[in-house]
């Protein structure tokens, strides 16, 4: 646990995490959300390179991996009504001041809108895909 008491947030951008892999994820987006929600089932006990266990890990899914269903693991699904990038944009929002937030992706655009919000932003090679 953090020092203020409250774990730190990393938020995963499914969709472009699951883009950054060049493994046919395109023939099967749902299939490729799941396999990356699965990776992730370690990460809120062994956390990051940089950001120490536990951590609270939300992977955000969009269009049609959106109806990927919950699983054992500690990865909460968020799904998008609409835009990913405005999901995980209310996240972190919704989130700033009160605990630590890292967000995965590589989208230029998200990440200027995040860290303006005071996220800090990895690359998709900082999570198991």
């Amino acid at each position: 646990m953090s020092p203020t008491g409250v774990d730190p947030l990393v938020v995963v951008d499914g969709a472009n995490v699951v883009g950054s892999v060049p493994d046919g994820w395109w023939r099967d987006r749902a299939g490729a959300a799941i396999r990356l929600r699965d990776n992730l089932a370690g990460v809120p006990a062994a956390g990051l390179p940089d950001v120490a266990a536990p951590v609270d890990v939300v992977l955000v899914v969009e269009g049609r991996a959106r109806d990927i269903p919950q699983a054992p693991g500690g990865v909460r699904v968020e799904r998008a009504a609409g835009s990913g990038d405005d999901t995980i944009v209310d996240l972190v929002r919704a989130a700033a001041g009160s605990r630590r937030i890292v967000v995965v992706t590589a989208d230029r655009g998200l990440r200027a809108r995040v860290s303006a919000l005071g996220a800090e932003v990895r690359g998709p090679s900082a999570v198991p895909r």
